[in-house]
């Protein structure tokens, strides 16, 4: 049976020809052949089955805050996962679903008095993909607070895997490299003071207010820290703020930040992040490795 046919019978909620643009927080990417947003682990289950069964590639999105789609779309299918955004609380323990925004997962946190998450308000994505990549900010990271996680494996099993078998590094996971798909992911927080909490989550927002480009779309961070340096300060040390190509720009507030500040194409975002790197490794001999990941049609 045809992929369309499938989702049809199966009441899946799919569109064709899906402009990527809409569904990144960098406002860019051409069309996904397939755009599916699945609702329950069944669901995504079936999807994974049947696009496997057909061989088309897959690729799974979240809230689309650490990417850059290419101009020219992307193959096969894409599955978002935000309609998977359970959230549940058991002592100290909350477990939320893979689509669940990891700022609404530390507003839980707070309600009952948790500490351990303050860290993560604010970062604009979702559960599942803070895990894929050990999101972090201000000192924390997914890999301090979480204690377990449950995936699709590439034989369609739901499997648990615990933090000491993740391979938690700087921006990096074992699911990088591992065929699976996150569907929920446990954590193990401390009891706290909700005012103390909230006063700290209020203050990280606070700091990504005043510190980064919050105006314009972006996938946050462009490159990850080089080891003893920051990548903001050496773009910046390198005369590179306000730098431009096309519609890509080094942020003028936050040199670590690329912003799509008029109609940017992935071309421009990609080029521009070359000619940074290039000028970087030639002044310091500091190699930048994208903290963004490329996504799509060559």
């Amino acid at each position: 049976m045809p992929f369309k046919e499938f989702c049809c019978e199966n009441n899946i909620d799919l569109k064709q020809n899906e402009e990527m643009k809409n569904h990144t927080t960098f406002k860019i990417g051409g069309k996904a052949d397939y755009f599916v947003n699945v609702k329950t682990t069944e669901e995504l289950k079936k999807v994974l089955n049947k696009a496997g069964e057909l061989q088309l590639p897959i690729f799974i999105l979240g809230k689309g805050s650490n990417i850059l789609v290419s101009d020219k779309g992307i193959d096969g299918v894409v599955i978002c996962l935000n309609g998977m955004g359970n959230i549940t609380v058991n002592g100290n323990e909350i477990t939320a679903d893979a689509g669940a925004s990891l700022s609404g997962v530390c507003v839980k946190a707070c309600e009952n008095s948790l500490t351990g998450l303050e860290f993560a308000y604010g970062i604009p994505g979702t559960v599942g993909g803070a895990l894929y990549m050990n999101a972090g900010a201000y000192g924390g990271e997914m890999a301090d607070a979480v204690i377990s996680a449950e995936y699709i494996d590439k034989n369609g099993d739901i499997k648990t895997l615990s933090v000491n078998d993740m391979g938690l590094g700087y921006r990096t996971s074992i699911f990088k490299s591992r065929k699976g798909v996150i569907t929920s992911v446990k954590f193990s927080l401390k009891k706290g003071d909700k005012t103390e909490i909230k006063q700290k989550m209020d203050g990280f927002l606070n700091r990504r207010k005043e510190k980064q480009p919050l105006q314009y779309p972006s996938a946050g961070s462009t490159f990850k820290r080089p080891q003893g340096y920051f990548a903001g300060a050496l773009i910046e040390k390198n005369n590179l703020k306000g730098f431009s190509v096309g519609g890509a720009m080094v942020s003028e507030k936050h040199a670590g930040f690329v912003i799509n500040y008029n109609n940017a194409t992935s071309d421009d975002v990609k080029t521009l992040m070359a000619e940074i790197q290039k000028k970087v490794y030639e002044n310091d001999n500091v190699k930048l490795e994208p903290e963004v990941i490329f996504v799509g049609r060559e």
